[in-house]
């Protein structure tokens, strides 16, 4: 007798429904279906029911798919109390089951459900009454490490000792979804089912299993993407930028504070809009991007109602080759021009600010040279004034740099400033500062001045000696009360700075002449240091050549790496009355003369050098005092030798009072003085 069944399929079950219609054990009475989809034109034969127009007629089995368990419950208690319920999967595994006809079409059909069972995803495993195992399919060899030979036809408890079928089909009690753990440590999920027939007698039981390893892998990955997730959020949320995110549409679906700040677009107006949604003017980067799949930076735009003008960097988001949308950070292009404004004032600081050479680049082995050294270093472990004296080019600048960052000030700012290279009221402005409305042209708030820039520091005043009467009487004040009082300001403003001073003229001389204070002299010549003059330290001549070849070649980008013995000689017998600047000047010139090929300097590549005798012998011979001098003091004798070197370098220049000065070595200020001092300027008229 035919056994009757009702299928409740959620989905297209017409393979599960033609073996049915095969099968001489089953006779399919009615399809409920829980989609639309319609059953293929070969089996619409089949009726199809609704729950109002269930048969009423007897019903052995209910066949019903996982997600209808509950309309299979309604039926089952209001229809068909008396029959069986089965799901499709343990439906199908009952269809699996051998009889004892021996019918090859039987036997047919059972290969067939054979070749469905080993290539299901699932798990299965079936055992008739006697506890022998009839089916394991390939998904159970693989989670259980037991191959079909194995088990297949062999007691379950031989195979699997802690299996629980056997416990099902004595109870007769279908357990559903139950945590197991194999034999080999995979952990399975199984629902354990009892096989009865229509008397209720047990015919076996099957379980149904799945390994859940993946599950939790899949589980542990899905919540490792929600962190990260998350972290990147917070991580967009706390952004400083101004940060945008499109989908593949162009559609926002995240923006954070920053965004909100720059453009004045909340979240409300932004998410889910069209990227276009926040421009006022220009094309949506977004939409580019999105168009080309390729990064666009530095994009001017202007966003939001107040049409800020921005600047804009958006990438592409693409995962395993597909676009998920886009990444826009904006810049402010307002912010950005005062950043570099502000940059652009600190490298103007910096470069005044910084003292950029220590007594290590300082060349020389002389006993003159080490000499001023050691001064220079011993004054720089002091707070006292320094006043670096010597010729026009021995490197006092150089000295001023080393003592500072030689002192405990070094981390601090060091400024230079040439005394002769501004005006008396300029340089006054410079040095103090001035308050607002101090003169014609002042800035709004007055300013500050280079002594209060350099507050905790150390200040270079190059050439001293040129600093006017008045000027001269501002800066004994700092060095006497350590207080500077703006020009037009009348309160005084304490500061403590290190004056490191330099000057290339005969201070003393011009205490005896009245155009120097005598005071401000005692202050300034607390700590002198003398730098000796390239021709007084003749040994020092070649390592300074060398050295400022090495500078040179990186320069003009030449490799010039050796002078000849006759250029080494000229250069040796060269009085230098410019010093290492002249010597400094030579050399480049050479250099820049000479053949791109050239690796060292001969004497024809210096033959511009003056040839003159070295004036010192010159000054010996000339200016010895004679016995109408004798009765002379010092200071006068020094102005006579001074008058007459005046006179014949007027001579020799013709009157060119700017050669005459640059000759000498002294400024064009200092040279009008010395002039009028000895009348000499009758002598430039004539």
């Amino acid at each position: 007798m035919l056994q009757r069944i009702i299928l409740l399929t959620a989905q297209e079950e017409s393979e599960l429904v033609q073996l049915v219609n095969q099968s001489e054990l089953f006779e399919l009475v009615a399809i409920l279906q829980g989609s639309l989809q319609s059953l293929p034109a070969s089996l619409d034969n089949n009726p199809i029911i609704t729950y109002s127009s269930a048969p009423n007629e007897e019903i052995d089995v209910i066949v019903y798919s996982d997600s209808l368990k509950e309309s299979a419950d309604w039926l089952y208690e209001n229809k068909y109390p008396t029959s069986g319920k089965l799901t499709t999967s343990q439906f199908r595994f009952l269809l699996s089951i051998p009889n004892h006809t021996n019918n090859k079409k039987d036997f047919g059909h059972l290969q067939q459900l054979k070749t469905i069972l080993d290539n299901t995803h699932d798990g299965m495993i079936v055992i008739d009454h006697d506890l022998t195992i009839t089916i394991f399919n390939k998904s159970a060899e693989k989670m259980t490490g037991l191959s079909k030979e194995q088990a297949v036809g062999k007691s379950i408890l031989e195979v699997m000792p802690n299996s629980q079928l056997p416990r099902v089909m004595d109870s007769g009690i279908e357990e559903v979804n139950q945590e197991q753990i194999l034999a080999n440590g995979t952990k399975i999920y199984t629902t354990r089912t009892p096989i009865l027939n229509n008397e209720g007698r047990k015919l076996g039981a099957f379980a149904v299993f799945k390994d859940i390893t993946e599950i939790v892998d899949l589980a542990e990955e899905v919540t490792n993407l929600k962190s990260i997730q998350t972290m990147l959020r917070s991580i967009i949320q706390s952004s400083e930028e101004a940060i945008s995110v499109v989908d593949e549409e162009g559609k926002g679906i995240m923006i954070n504070p920053a965004y909100t700040k720059l453009t004045g677009y909340t979240a409300e107006q932004v998410i889910g809009k069209p990227a276009t949604t926040d421009i006022s003017e220009g094309e949506s980067i977004h939409m580019q991007v999105l168009k080309t799949r390729k990064p666009v930076r530095g994009a001017r735009l202007r966003v939001g109602p107040n049409r800020k003008d921005v600047i804009v960097n958006v990438a592409p988001v693409i995962v395993d080759g597909l676009l998920k949308g886009s990444v826009g950070v904006i810049h402010d292009v307002s912010e950005i021009k005062g950043l570099t404004e502000e940059l652009n004032r600190a490298r103007q600081i910096i470069r005044t600010l910084e003292a950029k050479y220590s007594f290590e680049d300082i060349i020389g082995t002389s006993e003159e040279m080490n000499f001023a050294i050691d001064q220079a270093k011993l004054a720089a472990s002091t707070p006292a004034t320094v006043l670096l004296r010597g010729e026009s080019g021995t490197g006092k600048e150089l000295f001023a740099h080393a003592i500072h960052n030689a002192s405990s000030r070094k981390f601090n700012k060091f400024i230079r400033v040439n005394c002769a290279a501004l005006s008396e009221s300029l340089l006054e402005s410079e040095l103090f500062g001035y308050e607002e409305g101090a003169f014609s042209g002042a800035l709004r708030g007055g300013k500050r001045g280079l002594f209060e820039e350099s507050n905790g520091g150390s200040i270079f005043l190059d050439e001293v000696g040129e600093l006017s009467q008045n000027t001269q009487a501002k800066l004994l004040r700092v060095l006497q009360e350590n207080e500077i009082r703006r020009v037009g300001g009348t309160k005084a403003i304490p500061i403590n700075v290190r004056v490191i001073a330099a000057t290339n003229v005969n201070l003393e001389k011009m205490i005896a002449d009245g155009t120097f204070r005598q005071d401000l002299y005692y202050r300034l010549n607390r700590m002198p240091i003398y730098i000796p003059p390239l021709r007084a330290r003749n040994n020092d001549i070649l390592l300074l050549a060398y050295h400022l070849l090495q500078k040179l070649n990186q320069d003009y980008g030449r490799n010039i790496d050796f002078i000849n013995k006759d250029a080494e000689a000229f250069l040796l017998a060269y009085h230098w009355p410019g010093n290492v600047r002249e010597l400094e000047n030579v050399l480049g010139r050479a250099i820049i003369h000479m053949s791109h090929t050239d690796t060292q300097i001969n004497r024809s590549h210096i033959s511009l050098l003056s040839l003159e005798p070295p004036k010192k012998e010159n000054v010996h011979l000339q200016d010895m005092p004679d016995e109408s001098d004798v009765e002379k003091t010092l200071a006068e004798q020094m102005d006579a030798v001074e008058k007459r070197i005046l006179t014949e370098a007027i001579e020799r220049f013709r009157g060119n009072k700017t050669k005459t000065a640059k000759s000498l070595g002294i400024s064009l200020r200092n040279f009008y003085y010395k002039l009028e001092k000895y009348d000499l300027d009758e002598k430039l008229r004539k």
